[in-house]
């Protein structure tokens, strides 16, 4: 089997040190684990100038698609990492599907207008990458065999290179503005309320964007982000000279291992306190309300039946109910699902078979995405989406792109939303909308 060559590199605790010696390559990606300051993420891995980038067509099907993932990553070969080496990644897929690539999965209408004409899916083929490792305090780069010598060492001369001049400015041209005014809001939650009331579904997902017109590059708002609320599933995809999408989100979406399955949805919010005693009583609330661990339990039960349809039968269990997890902004309510693929599957029909996540859809699932679709008056583009990797061993990590932005076309959009029950107050739910992505908000509007 062939082996890829591993290169040790100098660490670094910010992955911002290298990935800005190549940011304005072509396909420039960082998924980063929000290091120093955020402590659960372990790895961030860097890439550039693809052998390929793969977008789904306006006509093709997501099978069809699917094949041509499956397709590339034959043509890159199939490679190994050397003895006693535990890196994520050994050359592979790296991009995004949208939420809207659920439409290519399930029949939903087309009420809600898609104003920002993104693509609904895209891959670049990469065989590199800047691994670092954060548990080990190590910084390798990982080449593919295909890889040829001269690309690999001009590869180690940028990185070895001396830091870059500092990053382009960016500054917003006007405070962030909402879609939905606040009794449109309300409304919005009545009539979910009468459907989960006449039987339809028992929880739906509901969000509002909001947007702002901006100047330069987004690489100096990720900076800004990332140091005021960085987390373990943040990632930087270059779209283009100054467009980006930039995520700071907390939830994991799917991550296969040699054949293992997890998924850790997140369900329930509350705001962090001003004081420690006003914080803790905010995380002991979350994690005493009835309401938010029956929401919780609502997904967890949807997602087992999703992972069921890839995974061994009797394999998926859930090992973690109901734990806490807090960020700067935020306390969470999370639950972890596993399994094990069944023989035959890979990790593209799971991804396939579980996409959009159930924590941002509502259940039952398809039902919920058709009343998002009436009642949000824009698509969600990659908001509720998913940022991944997929290599060619078959090992995938991805996340939910809550708490994420989509700078394009001088405009930058954030989505923030949350789950609607029979019992939510709609006032509560609008302010746990706002809640999450205030930080974000508030950060870069003091570029004004």
């Amino acid at each position: 089997m062939p082996t890829c060559s591993v290169i040790a590199l100098a660490y670094r605790a910010d992955p911002a040190d290298y990935f800005k010696r190549l940011r304005c390559a072509e396909g420039a990606v960082l998924l980063d684990a929000g290091r120093p300051n955020a402590e659960r993420g372990r790895y961030d891995l860097i890439s550039a100038w693809p052998l390929a980038q793969l977008q789904i067509g306006s006509d093709e099907s997501a099978n069809d698609f699917a094949a041509r993932l499956r397709d590339a990553l034959t043509r890159l070969g199939h490679a190994t990492l050397p003895d006693g080496c535990e890196l994520p990644f050994a050359g592979g897929l790296i991009g995004y599907l949208s939420y809207d690539f659920g439409r290519r999965l399930e029949d939903l209408p087309s009420q809600a207008r898609d104003d920002l004409q993104m693509p609904q899916a895209s891959f670049g083929l990469y065989d590199w990458a800047l691994i670092t490792d954060h548990h080990e305090q190590r910084c390798q780069l990982v080449c593919h065999p295909s890889l040829p010598d001269a690309r690999r060492d001009r590869l180690l001369q940028l990185l070895r290179s001396d830091a870059p001049p500092a990053a382009g400015s960016f500054a917003l041209q006007a405070p962030f503005q909402a879609d939905i005014s606040q009794a449109g809001y309300a409304e919005a939650i009545g009539r979910i309320q009468d459907y989960i009331h006449s039987g339809d579904c028992y929880q739906v997902n509901f969000a509002q964007r909001f947007q702002a017109p901006y100047q330069g590059n987004p690489w100096p708002a990720f900076g800004l982000l990332r140091q005021a609320c960085p987390t373990p599933f943040s990632a930087y995809l270059s779209l283009g000279v100054d467009d980006a999408i930039v995520s700071l989100s907390p939830e994991r979406f799917l991550k296969v291992s040699q054949g293992h399955v997890e998924t850790r949805p997140i369900k329930g919010t509350r705001p962090r306190g001003n004081t420690e005693s006003s914080d803790q009583a905010n995380a002991a609330e979350l994690l005493s309300s009835r309401k938010d661990r029956a929401e919780n339990l609502m997904i967890v039960d949807l997602l087992r039946n999703d992972l069921g349809r890839s995974c061994a039968i009797g394999s998926v269990r859930v090992p973690e109910l109901f734990a806490l997890e807090s960020y700067p902004n935020v306390h969470h309510l999370v639950s972890c699902v596993t399994g094990q693929l069944a023989p035959g599957k890979d990790s593209i029909d799971l991804l396939l078979g579980s996409f959009p996540g159930g924590s941002i859809t509502g259940a039952p699932k398809i039902r919920a995405m058709q009343i998002i679709d009436e009642l949000e008056p824009t698509r969600r583009a990659i908001y509720c989406g998913s940022l991944l990797y997929l290599d060619v061993r078959g090992e995938m990590d991805s996340s939910i792109a809550i708490r994420t932005l989509l700078f394009k076309d001088g405009q930058v959009s954030c989505w923030g939303g949350g789950g609607i029950v029979a019992d939510s107050n709609w006032q509560a739910e609008y302010q746990e909308s706002l809640t999450k992505v205030d930080v974000l908000l508030r950060t870069l509007e003091q570029t004004l």
